[in-house]
C-alpha cells in the first residue's frame, strides 16, 4: 500500500509502536518536535493520549532539506498521565521533545511510557502496553537550521555538580 502524499510527492510518514522496541525508533522521528502545550490532550474515557506538533523531518535532513512537517502521536490504552514542569496554564507555550522511552512495569506488558523534552519538562503515561502511531499530517515548510544541543556545555554543568 503506497504512502499517502503530503506535497512535492514527498510521502507522508506513518509508524506505529506495538511493544518497547519499537519505540526508540519511533523516538529518533520524534527527536526535537516542538510541541504547543494546548496541542496536548488525554482523554480519559477512550484512554487515548493524543499530541499535535512540528516534526522535524530527520531523514529530509540526510538528503540536505531542512523541514518542519504537523504530525500527530497517539497511545492507546492510557491509565494515567503525570506531569513534570508543563505549564498546563499556559497554553501557547513551546515544549520541544527530545526523547520517547518506556519502563517496563511489575506486570508486563504494562508500564509507563515518557515523553522526556528540554528544560526538564517530562510528560509520563501509565499504559497497559506500548500501542502507539505517529503521522504525518502537512502541511510541510522549509526552516532556516537544524536543531542543535549543546551537549558539551550540559557535560560540564553535570561534571561541576558533581565535584
Amino acid at each position: 500500500m503506497a504512502s499517502p502524499s503530503l506535497q512535492n510527492g514527498q510521502s507522508a510518514l506513518r509508524l506505529h509502536a506495538l511493544d518497547s522496541e519499537d519505540l526508540p525508533f519511533l523516538s529518533a522521528h520524534l527527536q526535537d518536535t516542538l510541541v504547543r502545550v494546548g496541542d496536548i490532550a488525554f482523554l480519559p474515557a477512550k484512554r487515548r493520549f493524543a499530541l499535535i506538533g512540528s516534526r522535524f523531518d530527520w531523514a529530509a535532513e540526510l538528503e540536505g532539506r531542512l523541514e518542519r512537517c504537523r504530525s500527530g502521536l497517539h497511545f492507546e490504552g492510557v491509565q494515567r498521565v503525570r506531569c513534570q514542569c508543563v505549564a498546563r496554564d499556559r497554553p501557547d507555550a513551546i515544549l520541544e521533545l527530545l526523547a520517547v522511552t518506556f519502563e517496563p512495569g511489575p506486570e508486563p506488558p504494562s508500564g509507563v511510557v515518557r515523553l522526556i523534552f528540554a528544560g526538564g519538562a517530562s510528560i509520563a503515561l501509565d499504559v497497559e502496553c506500548v500501542e502507539a502511531q505517529l503521522a504525518d499530517l502537512g502541511p510541510r515548510w522549509k526552516v532556516a537550521a537544524r536543531p542543535v544541543h549543546d551537549l558539551g556545555r550540559e557535560l560540564d554543568e553535570n561534571a561541576s555538580q558533581g565535584s
